[in-house]
């Protein structure tokens, strides 16, 4: 078995992967590298792992957690970037790495690839939807404003308000528009507005700047703050040309902050002159109509004259049938009267009490009849019951029994003896009398043919 030469060192793989691996780190401490994204895999723990590939080679990359979170967009397959960090190999497989500290789309810019791919994900919410759109009241009372308190899109709006109609009501929300921990206060202001019951419209807005500067008002937050609001929301972010999605999610977008206040707030004076010229136009209607309906008025009465004739004519008309009716009542109760009369006499002819008193006259006479007639019909059925009685007991078996028969009766079932043939010697057998009954042993049968001898025997 051939043995190393002991002039060389021999390394174990971790030990050349830890030299393999602080070499690569002191010499590609900083590497900036192109490539294209693909196999993305994000855990739980919060990290990013991916391959970062060209046409011909790739490499293993990662991004931990805390350069995960300064992004601001979201990786995905096919992304092609322009990457940041140090080449390193991960000992435990051998494996060669790049740990990234930033990325950066190639071509489009960070903030527009994150405002397009947000702009696209709340679109297929519906949140930029037209039929979500309200429209802002007519005439508010109350208006909310969410800006920066410092900036001049304050002051252009409270001017445009004050020009338009002084008699609003202003609500100042003050937040920061740009800057870290902006969206969080704008959101948060346009809630609090919600839970004012008095704000009838809301502006919320900045004046114009770059990508950056406006970026407060393209966050999620915002935006879903904005959509979830039950205040109509006027957007007047910016100038004409930078749109944000809280201009696409608002109620109205106004290109400027002054043009806010104009959409939200009349102008007092044109209500005024259309008030006065609503107030003419009233009073004129109003003395219209009151000349009409005193014309109508003036036919309702002449008609309301013909009508009193008319119920005079009826009234009189009713006073007459009135007494007609009564007229033919009383001679109808006189007429019955004198038909009662009638019928009384003949009902008292007919009494039923003088009927009552003859026949309880000759009840007595009917009564000691039909005792008499029952006493003989009594004595002659008895009789006919006695007669019947003497024949029944002339024909009964036990007035043959008492003239000195007896019945025979045999086997179990106490059947009739009739023939003597059907009974052997020495079978006990029942013999009732016209008293009592015998129990007889049979020691001796004669049959038919033995009769003659029988005879004399007895």
């Amino acid at each position: 078995m051939p043995h190393a030469p002991s002039s060389k060192r021999v390394l174990t793989v971790s030990e050349l992967n830890s030299l393999v691996r602080s070499t690569l780190e002191l010499d590609f401490s900083e590497v900036w590298l192109e490539g294209e994204i693909s196999n993305l895999r994000a855990p739980g723990s919060g990290h990013l792992y991916f391959t970062l590939k060209d046409d011909s080679s790739q490499i293993r990359a990662v991004l931990f957690r805390p350069a995960a979170a300064r992004l601001r967009f979201g990786l995905e397959d096919g992304l092609h970037v322009i990457a940041r960090g140090k080449v390193t190999l991960y000992e435990p497989r051998g494996d060669c790495q790049i740990v990234l500290e930033s990325l950066e789309p190639k071509g489009l810019g960070a903030l527009q690839l994150a405002f397009e791919q947000l702009k696209t994900r709340l679109a297929a919410e519906g949140m930029f939807d037209a039929d979500r759109k309200r429209p802002l009241p007519a005439f508010p009372a109350t208006v909310g404003v969410v800006t920066s308190l410092s900036g001049a899109a304050l002051h252009d709006i409270l001017t445009v308000l004050r020009r338009r109609c002084p008699i609003l009501s202003v609500v100042i929300f003050p937040v920061q528009v740009q800057g870290e921990g902006s969206a969080r206060q704008i959101a948060d202001a346009i809630c609090v507005a919600n839970t004012l019951s008095h704000v009838d419209v809301l502006i919320v807005g900045r004046g114009g700047g770059s990508l950056e500067d406006l970026w407060s008002f393209n966050d999620e937050a915002v935006v879903r703050g904005i959509a979830a609001s039950c205040i109509p929301v006027v957007s007047a972010v910016g100038h004409e040309t930078d749109v944000t999605l809280a201009d696409l999610a608002a109620d109205l977008r106004a290109p400027t902050p002054s043009a806010a206040a104009e959409a939200v707030a009349p102008v007092l004076s044109d209500l005024l002159g259309r008030m006065l010229e609503w107030r003419a136009r009233s009073r004129d209607a109003i003395v219209r109509r009151c000349g009409e309906e005193r014309q109508r008025l003036g036919v309702s009465v002449s008609r309301l004259d013909r009508l009193r004739l008319r119920i005079q004519e009826e009234s009189q008309r009713i006073d007459l049938a009135v007494f007609a009716m009564s007229r033919a009542m009383q001679a109808a109760l006189r007429q019955g009267w004198a038909s009662t009369a009638e019928l009384t006499q003949a009902l008292l002819g007919r009494n039923p009490e003088s009927q009552i008193r003859r026949r309880l006259a000759v009840l007595p006479q009917l009564v000691a009849r039909l005792r008499s007639f029952m006493r003989h019909h009594l004595e002659r059925q008895h009789r006919q019951v006695r007669s019947q009685i003497a024949q029944l007991h002339h024909l009964s078996p036990l007035a043959v029994l008492g003239r000195g028969y007896s019945v025979l009766m045999a086997g179990a079932e106490r059947h009739v003896v009739r023939d003597a043939s059907r009974v052997s010697v020495g079978e006990v057998i029942l013999a009732r009398l016209a008293k009592g009954r015998l129990q007889c042993a049979v020691e001796r049968v004669w049959t038919e043919t033995d009769r003659k001898s029988s005879d004399d025997t007895l």
